[in-house]
């Protein structure tokens, strides 16, 4: 599998969706979160556009998003996640491991993605994510494989303020099963305003903690 091929149609996505301002419906704000959704290009449903501000520098949010020594410890959505092979130095593969959401109502997913860390000029970085194979890590029993298109963090300093970014988060997932779009369209705007949230106070509490 040409993974430098992936990742950089992967990215090249990304960076379009950041720069993509038409068309966008706001469908949620809480938590000073503004969530917003448009028809994906990737597959039959939406993609999702989560966006907020975090007291930090991007250089110290993303590693605490997407490394597991820190994701395990404030992410809890997650059951587990992991590294499966690196790469190179900014990309690898990863395994994550959802809790069912909703009472009970979207049983426990996995996702195989390959994820590649990638700077912009301005201190912008990002994360660009796809789903893939991975013969050593088969779908199991005892959760549904889902499949993350093209999704990604990117995180810039506020030019007004640089020791503030602004987050911003795309995820377009086909999570499998037989699940009805309305149950879906209601869980992953609450995944990302937590998914923003909990990164906030996960750096907040190791700010506290040093």
């Amino acid at each position: 599998m040409d993974y430098k091929k992936i990742v950089d149609e992967v990215s090249e996505k990304i960076l379009s969706y950041s720069q993509d301002t038409s068309g966008w419906r706001v469908i949620k704000v809480s938590k000073n979160v503004t969530v917003s959704s448009k028809p994906s290009k990737e597959y039959a449903g939406n993609i999702y556009r989560g966006e907020g501000i975090i007291k930090e520098v991007p250089s110290k949010i993303i590693p605490f998003m997407y490394l597991p020594e820190y994701r395990n410890k404030w992410d809890k959505a997650l059951q587990s996640y992991k590294l499966l092979e690196r790469i190179d130095q900014d990309t690898g593969i990863y395994h994550s491991v959802t809790h069912s959401y909703g009472m009970g109502l979207i049983s426990s997913r996995d996702f195989v993605d390959l994820l590649h860390v990638k700077p912009y000029p301005g201190d912008i970085l990002t994360t660009n994510s796809i789903s893939v194979e991975y013969s050593s890590c088969p779908p199991t029993p005892s959760c549904v494989r889902g499949y993350n298109n093209p999704c990604g963090y990117v995180c810039s300093p506020l030019p007004e303020n640089p020791e503030h970014s602004k987050l911003v988060v795309f995820i377009q997932p086909e999570l499998g099963g037989m699940l009805p779009g309305s149950v879906v369209e209601t869980a992953l705007p609450t995944t990302l305003v937590n998914l923003i949230t909990e990164t906030r106070a996960g750096l907040k509490g190791l700010k506290d903690h040093n």
